[in-house]
């Protein structure tokens, strides 16, 4: 899905985020809308994911992991397109209810977006929905805790801005 970075600015800096995230590669995460007002993230279907073998239904940990992923991704595009800054935003609290399970072999998309930014927490809240956003999968609730920008290291601020990383052991300094 080709993605109108005009539109949606902050997709490309939201996926490196997402690609920071060892789970999320696994899962397959893709970033396919990234704003100032919200994420919206497509979790592809896989047998590897299924929790129920009989039925093929996607287990509801990943469902959980979508939602996280989404919230986080918002909240480091709300505290960016406000601030000009990255920041560490761990999870505080992640509430998710439950409303049905996803249908097999479809897959599921988590839209997120930050309501609220206070100078220590971020507040955020999701739906996940395969066919229909007024169809939700479940919905979630969730507050991030707002780390210092001084906190974000070097290798994670260039990953995040697109920066070539430098390898271990390289330096500017002459040979």
């Amino acid at each position: 899905m080709k993605v109108n970075s005009d539109f949606f600015p902050l997709t490309q800096m939201a996926q490196r985020f997402v690609d920071q995230l060892a789970q999320c590669r696994r899962l397959g995460l893709t970033v396919l809308e990234a704003s100032e007002h919200h994420v919206l993230i497509e979790l592809p279907y896989s047998t590897e994911l299924i929790g129920y073998p009989d039925t093929g239904v996607i287990h509801g940990g990943v469902i959980t992991t979508l939602m996280d992923t989404a919230c986080g991704s918002a909240v480091v595009s709300a505290i960016f397109h406000k601030f000009k800054l990255l920041e560490i935003s761990p999870t505080l609290d992640l509430r998710v209810d439950y409303m049905k399970p996803a249908q097999p072999h479809k897959p599921v998309f988590g839209f997120a977006e930050c309501y609220k930014l206070s100078s220590n927490i971020a507040f955020t809240r999701a739906i996940a929905y395969q066919d229909s956003i007024d169809d939700p999968i479940a919905h979630a609730v969730g507050s991030f805790m707002r780390i210092s920008p001084e906190m974000v290291g070097d290798a994670f601020r260039q990953a995040l801005m697109g920066e070539a990383v430098p390898e271990i052991g390289d330096t500017d300094e002459p040979k």
